[in-house]
């Protein structure tokens, strides 16, 4: 007979908040920067949510910023955070409703939503610690690994050659597919990237294409007819991200399938791209939409529609949330955050494992408390 303990309550005494600045290797340019719309990237700002609780529980979450929004997520997180104290950290969607009404006044998507996703995320760390399991069995897995691809070694500011070199080792790491970035001025140059990639890869390798926004709608339509021949997976952001119509009109007439969604800050405005049929693979961001909460609503609404699935970014976290999804995902691998972690992914035969370890299983490294540039404690120790 099994005499397992009463739940005993327990409560949040203190939510540790963090700023910290990424530097990468090298400055990033995709299609943005070509058109004179960005500056190339040279770091990413984490805001970092670390929660204790009364009993001793921890949980770790972050969310980020490319080019902006750092100090503004790490501003609001603590101006909203300490009506977390106290609570019950197990109630997790009652504790974002409650975070998300202490800053509504500036509103419920982007920046707002975006502080409370570092908090939100460290909650469901917390909660599947305690539990002594991986966050995606805490939420209930369909698969024990998700099939993976990689970004980070497809930008244009790498020649095609060192394109072609990265897809190889990525490959050689047991990633299973590579993603391309097109969208230059010349549309031309694109076109041979793309021939270039595909005949070095061969046919059997899955290749997908991000224009990150850059293409009108006539331009869209005409380069997705061009790509058809390269029996690509997607073609990812071929619009502006709010073009739920246009993207609606591409998906239908092309063969190859269209994702986006990596860009919109809340579910709301998922819920539109969604109603419109304006992509077959929706790509949603955890941190953007406001945390794994928002998440969860959003692949609901994606699974009823008959999406596919492929988050944006965060690789740590989309893992467990892809894992949980009831048709078979993409997961996007991305080295730059490896400094951030002490614990690796593990990719194998085109997939990336689920860790066995508690949580999102991933603790800090040195080198991250080092880059902190600014840190609070909201409570007590």
């Amino acid at each position: 007979m099994s005499h397992q303990l009463p739940y005993q309550p327990d409560a949040i005494r203190s939510v540790q908040l963090s700023t910290l600045t990424l530097p990468l290797a090298t400055a990033v340019s995709d299609a943005k920067v070509f058109t004179g719309r960005q500056k190339p990237m040279t770091e990413v700002v984490f805001l970092v949510a670390e929660i204790t609780t009364e009993q001793g529980h921890k949980g770790l979450g972050f969310s980020y910023s490319k080019r902006a929004g750092g100090p503004a997520q790490y501003a609001h997180a603590k101006e909203v955070a300490d009506a977390a104290l106290g609570e019950d950290p197990n109630d997790i969607a009652r504790l974002y409703t409650k975070l998300l009404w202490a800053g509504a006044s500036v509103g419920r998507s982007g920046v707002a939503t975006q502080a409370l996703a570092a908090i939100d995320i460290a909650l469901y760390d917390l909660k599947a610690k305690r539990a002594a399991l991986p966050l995606a069995k805490l939420l209930g897995a369909h698969r024990d690994s998700v099939r993976t691809y990689n970004t980070s070694g497809g930008f244009l500011h790498a020649s095609i050659d060192e394109v072609k070199d990265r897809a190889s080792l990525s490959l050689a790491e047991g990633i299973g597919g590579i993603k391309i970035k097109v969208g230059l001025p010349d549309t031309r140059a694109d076109l041979a990237r793309v021939e270039a990639v595909r005949e070095h890869l061969g046919p059997d390798v899955p290749l997908m294409v991000d224009a990150n926004q850059q293409w009108d709608r006539t331009t869209a339509l005409r380069m997705g007819r061009r790509l058809e021949p390269y029996d690509l997976v997607w073609i990812e952001e071929p619009l502006d991200a709010y073009d739920a119509e246009g993207h609606a009109a591409l998906a239908a007439a092309l063969d190859t399938p269209v994702a986006t969604g990596e860009m919109l800050a809340s579910v709301a405005e998922h819920e539109r791209l969604i109603a419109a049929r304006a992509c077959d693979i929706i790509q949603p961001d955890a941190p953007r939409v406001g945390g794994i909460t928002q998440f969860l609503r959003l692949l609901t609404l994606a699974d009823q529609a008959g999406l596919d699935l492929a988050p944006h970014f965060a690789m740590e976290i989309h893992l467990h949330l892809a894992a949980t999804y009831p048709r078979e995902p993409w997961v996007e691998h991305f080295d730059w955050l490896d400094p951030l972690f002490e614990e690796r992914l593990e990719t194998k035969d085109g997939r990336m494992l689920v860790p066995d370890r508690p949580g999102l299983g991933v603790t800090l490294t040195e080198q991250a408390r080092a880059w902190t540039t600014d840190s609070v404690l909201v409570g007590s120790r």
